[in-house]
């Protein structure tokens, strides 16, 4: 028998040798069916977690007419970004996702581009599991309160949000299975909890909101005097809200028929989200009973309910939403960790080596996992001392995820004709779709690292540029410095014969 037959067995799947000529071994376990690749980025989306975690920032900065019409809107543009990556996605289904994108697309300095999309993505990437678990802290921390008088001082947080964190890594340390199973739960959990909490705050509150108030009434506590300015500050709401998504590219590698699921799973996400977020809004908004007495509640929305319904009811609506946060952060980990695995795996990380290694029981990268939600715990420690913190965090997030979704889009662009499309294209609307998703993204980086209150001071300073400008400093150093002189790109692996020894040796551990 040839040594090919031994080493590329005929048994091979089509996700599986197409990941052999990217260059990867399957190291991973490819277990996802393509509803669960779109279950972590809905997941990751979590409407109940964005929507709600941000909706007392939204109260502030533009009040009901930006919160309602907001979303919208940028979903909409949001759609035009995800739509132009699940095109690059369709292409080159493997786990390390966009900065591997960016190699392949970029005619010239290949491996400069994949160095700042990648650590544009992993600054994203922790940022905003951090702005996740942050939230699920808050909100149970105000059940907590309500429940046992735990109240929601700093320090209080930060501990739940550190053992939100635990909860997560621990979780995704025990292998792929467990977290597609709690994956599929969270779908459906997230759809019926707001067709719950919408249902009930429509017809449970002795009084309502006109539509006239929910549909156009305009408040900035901003300190801010132009309303244009506050306008754009309040998109922050949905955009936040909107990310994540590319953790379907992160999971193709465990997801089976990748060319065509991981595509679907980013733009269905999108659109499921979209519509279920903006009844969960408007079904909220409408609830409002005191606008300043909960405009200034530590958690808004927790004091609606508590005013809408009483205590018991409540309560029972922040449990519904304290679950789904904490499957969204758990997802978010789940993306994270990929992403970190299939950057280290190509030698761009302090400590690669450490960070790529695989588990070999659950095949999982636990090392990768706990740099996950370490990362994350480090971006929201400076609540303890700055207020706006988590906006912070929230536009941290976003820019660093913006930023690295685009850039292989505009990539993509500048290739036209000569860009060989997956099984899953935009066809003659890539071009229009690509332009409209890098126009919207430039706008939006430098937007959220504008100042968010007037008078601008210690508390309520937006370091969001100081994060970001310290990550572009810190890889643009070290690419100047040194990984210019080795960092070539993605690495591949071996030739088929050494990938198949690869993965015959995890197997043989399992």
């Amino acid at each position: 028998m040839a040594a090919d037959e031994t080493t590329e067995p005929v048994t091979l799947s089509a996700d599986e040798k197409r990941l052999h000529e990217l260059g990867y071994a399957q190291e991973l376990r490819r277990h996802m069916s393509g509803f669960t690749n779109f279950a972590v980025s809905f997941t990751i989306i979590s409407i109940l977690s964005g929507c709600l975690t941000l909706y007392g920032y939204g109260m502030n900065t533009g009040g009901p007419v930006l919160i309602t019409w907001g979303w919208p809107f940028v979903g909409v543009m949001t759609l035009f970004v995800g739509l132009s990556m699940a095109e690059v996605c369709s292409s080159f289904p493997t786990a390390g996702g966009l900065y591997y994108w960016s190699a392949k697309l970029a005619p010239r300095n290949a491996a400069a581009w994949s160095w700042f999309t990648g650590w544009f993505n992993f600054l994203g990437q922790v940022a905003v599991t951090a702005g996740i678990d942050f939230g699920a802290a808050f909100f149970l921390n105000a059940l907590i309160d309500v429940q046992w008088g735990f109240d929601t001082r700093p320090w209080h947080t930060i501990v739940l949000f550190a053992g939100i964190l635990v909860l997560h890594g621990l979780l995704n340390s025990f292998g792929v299975r467990l977290i597609a199973l709690l994956n599929n739960v969270s779908v459906w959990w997230h759809v019926i909890g707001v067709l719950v909490i919408v249902a009930v705050l429509a017809f449970t509150p002795s009084k309502h909101q006109s539509a006239g108030f929910v549909f156009g009434h305009f408040v900035n506590n901003t300190g801010w005097g132009s309303s244009f300015y506050v306008v754009l500050l309040g998109l922050l709401l949905a955009q936040y809200t909107f990310t994540g998504y590319d953790a379907s590219a992160h999971m193709t590698e465990e997801t089976r028929d990748a060319a065509t699921a991981g595509p679907r799973g980013i733009v269905m996400s999108i659109v499921v989200s979209l519509i279920a977020g903006w009844i969960l809004l408007i079904g909220v908004t409408f609830a409002i009973q005191d606008y300043k007495g909960e405009v200034g509640a530590t958690v808004p929305p927790a004091q609606i309910f508590v005013d809408s319904l009483g205590a018991t009811g409540g309560k029972l609506l922040l449990l519904i939403v304290v679950i789904a946060q904490l499957f969204c952060g758990m997802a978010s980990v789940t993306a994270n960790s990929r992403m970190i695995y299939a950057f280290s795996r190509d030698g761009a990380l302090p400590g690669s080596n450490f960070w790529h290694h695989i588990n070999p029981k659950t095949r999982t990268p636990t090392n990768a996992i706990w740099l996950a939600a370490g990362g994350a715990l480090i971006l929201g420690l400076p609540y303890l001392w700055n207020s706006t913190a988590y906006a912070a965090v929230t536009s941290i997030a976003v820019i660093g995820l913006y930023v690295a979704y685009v850039l292989p889009t505009f990539l993509r662009l500048r290739l036209g004709a000569a860009f060989n499309r997956g099984p899953w294209h935009l066809g003659r609307w890539s071009a229009p779709i690509g332009i409209i998703a890098v126009t919207w993204v430039a706008i939006i980086t430098i937007l959220f690292m504008l100042p968010t209150g007037s008078p601008v001071t210690s508390k309520n300073f937006n370091y969001t540029v100081v994060a970001v400008v310290a990550v572009l400093g810190f890889a643009g150093i070290w690419w100047l410095v040194s990984a210019r002189n080795w960092f070539t790109g993605p690495k591949v692996q071996g030739t088929p014969q050494e990938l198949a020894a690869i993965e015959a040796e995890l197997d043989s551990l399992a």
